[in-house]
């Protein structure tokens, strides 16, 4: 069954739920690809101009001699970025991913080339970088060659500061369409990427900035024109820039690594919940924590089976008998207990197949069955065999119960009742009896079920024999009837008879019926089987 999708399922609700169609995700991944790209490269001019400005302001840039690079060269050069930059990305998002455009399955080549995508588009910021830090560090340096180093720095900080955002923020962009590749059996784990992540985060929000501070203030000491309120903003707005930097980079890969986690937290209330059709999570990072999610997955489709296991095994031995199996080693042999045995068995049932199709007996038979499971599992009982068109019951094994002769002989009324009602195209001898058995495991230590033996089962078989002279009534054994409590009173002595096959002979008791009298010649109907 399909897990059920909401609107974090790739951790974050700006990338939609899985559910959504493959156009409105596109449309929503080239905007985020387009806003990441845009994004990144804005706060890397803004730390590129703070640090120019205040951060390290001697040698001053603003002089006259550089108007043409001030007001010329540099707007010339970001609007051409920006717009080769996010023209260039395009095309690259649009070739590597034509496959998920198409919405088609993808091939090794695909899944390859999606892989390298958070890479090629933040080495293209990187190289339009590049390209800014030579140019204007060749510029600046023509007029005045004490700009050089300062150049190097401010524009080569920024640059990677851009390429370290960019790439956090497209891998979280694409991670529906990691999503679609790891389903697809294709995602290399890269198993050091949460690690690969924290090292970015520390280089460019801490080590750049800590080696900045210590070029401003080895600046500042070579330069005699270098005032200490000089040094004091330089080394601030350098330390700002590493506090805004560093927590802007922190709460980026946090969130690649809450994200999977928060994920599987949410699954974890579902399986607590007991919900586990509904459990299962996308997976959609290409790191360590994907092997969490993908381990989490495997354990809900473990615990599915372990409970589709346990419901075959409930409705095959019964609920009762396979709770106890699950709680302990099952092992041969038994204990004697005190049970009460119902035994149905089905009259005519040679008439019955001989007049109808074999799908027509299963399917009356089924519903024969339901009556008989229904009444048994409401008293406490356990339906113990299917034999053929019989059903064998127990009450009070393997699970105790205060008054099994009493739910048994409610039993049995409620499936005389219920039988009349809801199959009347069948009717079936209903016998209870009472007494001491062996109940446990038997058969070879490979194969075994759980089941009682001892004279009451005997008794309860023959004495649904005699109940079907009348099916309405069933019959019960005397000392059934004396073990019960309350429900004795819906029963009434018939007769004193010894059952085929025993010699001790048995007071047999029917149940009374709703009008409250027995009707002493009630016609014999036939017992063939």
């Amino acid at each position: 069954m399909r897990p059920r999708r909401g609107s974090r399922d790739y951790g974050s609700i700006l990338l939609g739920s899985a559910d959504e169609s493959g156009f409105r995700q596109r449309i929503r991944i080239q905007t985020l690809l387009t806003a990441s790209i845009v994004t990144a490269n804005l706060f890397g001019a803004l730390v590129a101009v703070a640090l120019t400005a205040v951060g390290i302001p001697e040698p001053t840039v603003f002089t006259g001699e550089l108007w043409w690079v001030n007001f010329i060269a540099v707007p010339v050069y970001i609007f051409a970025a920006f717009v080769v930059g996010i023209g260039w990305g395009t095309a690259v998002a649009v070739r590597d991913l034509r496959w998920a455009i198409a919405d088609r399955p993808p091939t090794k080549r695909d899944a390859r080339r999606t892989m390298r995508v958070p890479w090629v588009l933040s080495l293209v910021q990187g190289m339009l970088w590049g390209g800014a830090t030579v140019m204007f560090t060749l510029m600046y340096g023509i007029v005045d060659p004490q700009l050089i180093p300062k150049t190097l720095f401010v524009v080569g900080l920024s640059g990677i500061v851009v390429v370290s955002i960019s790439y956090l923020l497209i891998d979280f962009t694409l991670r529906p369409v990691a999503a679609e590749l790891i389903s697809a059996g294709f995602h290399r784990r890269k198993r050091s990427g949460v690690r690969a992540r924290s090292v970015v985060s520390w280089i460019v929000g801490s080590a750049i900035p800590i080696v900045g501070i210590m070029l401003v203030v080895g600046f500042g000491l070579a330069r005699d024109d270098t005032t200490k309120l000089d040094m004091f903003v330089g080394v601030i707005v350098l330390g700002l820039t590493a506090l805004f930097t560093g927590l802007l980079l922190t709460v980026l890969s946090s969130v690649s690594v809450t994200g999977p986690i928060r994920s599987v937290r949410a699954g974890m209330n579902q399986v607590t919940a007991g919900d586990l059709d509904d459990a299962e999570i996308v997976v959609y990072d290409g790191t360590e924590l994907g092997d969490l999610q993908v381990g989490f997955n495997s354990m809900v489709v473990g615990l599915r089976e372990r409970e589709r296991m346990r419901d075959l095994f409930g409705r095959h031995v019964g609920r009762d008998v396979a709770a106890a199996a699950l709680e302990r080693d099952p092992e041969l042999g038994g204990s004697e207990r005190t049970v009460a045995v119902v035994f149905v068995d089905v009259i005519g049932s040679t008439t019955l197949a001989a007049g109808r199709t074999p799908t027509e007996v299963v399917e009356i038979l089924n519903r024969f069955f339901a009556v008989i499971v229904r009444a048994v599992e409401h008293g406490q009982g356990l339906v113990n065999k299917f034999e053929g068109d019989a059903v064998l019951a127990i009450f009070g094994a393997p699970i105790e119960i205060d008054d099994p002769s009493g739910a048994a002989l409610t039993a049995a009324r409620d499936i005389a009742q219920g039988l009349a009602q809801d199959v009347p195209d069948i009717s079936a001898g209903i016998g209870v009896g009472y007494g001491p058995v062996v109940a446990g495991n038997i058969g070879a230590i490979e194969r075994f079920e759980y089941t009682v033996i001892g004279d009451p089962v005997n008794e309860s078989a023959r004495l649904s024999e005699l109940a079907k002279r009348d099916p309405s009534r069933p019959l019960a054994a005397g000392r059934a009837v004396d073990a019960a409590g309350d429900e004795s009173a819906s029963w009434e002595r018939q007769e004193t008879i010894t059952l085929r096959g025993r010699t001790e002979e048995t007071v047999v008791y029917a149940a009374i019926i709703d009008d409250g009298h027995v009707t002493a010649d009630s016609p014999t109907p036939d017992v063939t089987d």
